[in-house]
C-alpha cells in the first residue's frame, strides 16, 4: 500500500483481509479480517489470538463506527495490527490512535509535516481511552 502509515515495530501484515462474514462462515484459518462499517467487532473476540491484522473500513470521514470497533477489540485483548482504511483524514489520526489503531491506509496521501503537527498538538489527553496515556485531570488531582 502506497499510503500505509504504521506506528508499530513489527513487519506490516500483507495477507489480504477477508470479510467478517467469510471468517465467521468457516475461513477461520485467515490471519487478516476486514470489518466494514456495519460489522460487529465483538464477533471477533473469541478469535483474537489468531489474527495478525484487523482492518477497519472508514467509508466516510463522518462515519465514526470504526472508533468503537477499535476500542472493543483493544479492550478485548487484541494486540495485533489494527488498521484504519479508507477516508481517513490527518486530523483524525491522533484520535484513532487513542482508540487503538496503530496502522493507517488513507485513500489520499497524508502530508508528513501536517501529521507530525497533528500528533504533537496536545501534551496530555482530557479523557481515558484505549491507550495508556494518563488524562490531565488525573495528573492534576491524582
Amino acid at each position: 500500500m502506497d499510503n500505509l502509515l504504521r506506528f508499530r515495530d513489527d513487519e506490516a501484515h500483507d495477507e489480504p483481509a477477508i470479510t467478517l462474514d467469510s471468517f465467521l462462515d468457516g475461513q477461520t484459518n485467515a490471519g487478516a479480517v476486514r470489518l466494514e462499517a456495519g460489522d460487529d467487532a465483538r464477533a471477533l473476540l473469541p478469535s483474537l489470538e489468531q489474527l495478525a491484522l484487523v482492518e477497519v473500513s472508514f467509508p466516510s470521514f463522518r462515519d465514526g463506527r470504526g472508533y468503537s470497533a477499535a476500542r472493543i477489540l483493544r479492550e478485548g485483548g487484541y494486540t495485533g495490527e489494527l488498521r484504519a482504511a479508507g477516508d481517513v483524514l490527518v486530523d483524525q489520526i491522533p484520535h484513532m490512535r487513542r482508540c487503538g489503531f496503530d496502522s493507517f491506509a488513507p485513500e489520499a496521501p497524508v502530508d508528513a509535516e501536517t501529521l507530525k503537527r497533528s500528533l504533537d498538538r496536545y501534551d496530555h489527553p482530557y479523557q481515558r481511552a484505549a491507550d495508556a496515556a494518563t488524562p490531565i485531570w488525573k495528573l492534576r488531582h491524582g
